[in-house]
């Protein structure tokens, strides 16, 4: 495994590669098992396997964590090691933006719910950096989490309508065995958050028993998810919200595939989950 910290490196490495299938995992780093899982399909599924660590900044709102945001390289090498990464790219902010840098990517309509609400330039900073990142490396597919369920949306979008060349893999949430979705941000909760957050997953749960016991009006399947979280003392919620798992638009009553989403702060910590549900069949 071979650390490259600048573009034109990676761009020599790809050139030399041409006819090797790359996939590639985009992280921000202070990986966890989740993106252990986004690897290990990546390997299966490819020759190389390259994984970009950057914390991107144009993602990050004002008084957000970009500064306390975890990191840890060494154990972050350790893990692509074993795992069996081809490389890593490591670049900085200077060698990702420059100088002057003022172009920047948006996807319309599926940004503006969800996520999109409390953190309006999340996703622009997403949207560029990933389009940068396919750019550089040029992969034939790349994985990405299905717990963030809206970014995976926008980035299918954005493939979609930019004509980019990659095939993209949305992989299964892994959990704690509590059923606390695995996040770089758990790692920010007390003793006492930790227990806390099972809040998330538990509301889901029972919103998911209630659809599945034929319950189809949105408020009804809101209201439970609520008085759940409510128990933990920490709790703050974001938003619920049920919506149509393409669009993204908000639903009244379930009919087609739609996505269950919520954000929690449990202290200070902001967490998300989500779920989806076929529908009528």
């Amino acid at each position: 495994m071979k650390i490259l910290k600048s573009i034109s490196e990676v761009r020599r490495v790809v050139n030399n590669n041409k006819n090797k299938q790359i996939g590639f995992v985009p992280t921000m780093g202070f990986l966890h098992e989740g993106h252990l899982s986004l690897i290990k399909k990546a390997r299966e599924e490819n020759e190389l396997v390259f994984v970009s660590i950057f914390v991107n900044p144009t993602q990050f709102g004002e008084n957000e964590d970009l500064d306390s945001y975890p990191r840890d390289l060494e154990r972050d090498s350790n893990l692509c090691l074993n795992a069996g990464v081809d490389y890593i790219f490591l670049p900085n902010a200077n060698e990702m933006y420059g100088e002057n840098f003022s172009t920047f990517v948006q996807v319309d309509k599926l940004r503006e719910g969800l996520c999109g609400k409390s953190r309006p330039v999340h996703f622009n900073g997403v949207c560029t950096v990933v389009t940068k990142l396919f750019n550089i490396v040029k992969p034939n597919k790349a994985y990405f989490g299905e717990k963030d369920a809206q970014q995976l949306a926008i980035i299918k979008r954005l493939v979609k309508d930019l004509n980019i060349d990659v095939e993209i893999i949305g992989c299964p949430i892994v959990r704690e065995e509590d059923g606390l979705a695995k996040s770089s941000r758990n790692s920010y909760l007390s003793e006492r958050e930790r227990i806390e957050a099972r809040v998330l997953s538990m509301g889901l749960k029972k919103c998911k028993a209630l659809l599945e016991s034929g319950e189809r009006d949105v408020q009804a399947l809101k209201k439970v998810i609520e008085e759940e979280i409510n128990k933990a003392e920490s709790s703050k919620i974001d938003y619920i919200e049920i919506v149509d798992s393409e669009s993204l638009q908000e639903v009244e009553t379930v009919k087609n595939k739609i996505l269950v989403a919520i954000a929690v702060f449990i202290g200070k910590t902001r967490l998300i989950d989500n779920f989806t549900f076929e529908g009528e069949k």
